[in-house]
């Protein structure tokens, strides 16, 4: 029984790193296509990089927490069918 609880939150936590990790990738895509020349005053130094890359993770964890989180609250909904 506990190795069964312990596998499924490995598994759950192997799911949630994919997640975190696809959603930082996409939110990196996406703001490559930011028109950042409008905003920074030098968009290809160095610290305008660091910002991508911060708001990336910031931008993808939000939107890893809501698929998680709605990931969660799907499987919930199986209670109530039972």
């Amino acid at each position: 029984m506990m190795d069964q609880l312990a596998a499924n939150a490995g598994i759950h936590a192997m799911i949630s790193i994919l997640v975190e990790l696809f959603s930082i990738a996409l939110a990196w895509i996406v703001i490559q296509e930011l028109k950042l020349d409008a905003i920074l005053k030098r968009p290809r130094s160095t610290q305008a990089r660091v910002l991508q890359i911060m708001l990336a993770i910031v931008i993808g964890h939000a939107f890893a927490g809501f698929i998680l989180d709605y990931w969660g609250w799907s499987g919930q909904l199986k209670g109530i069918v039972e």
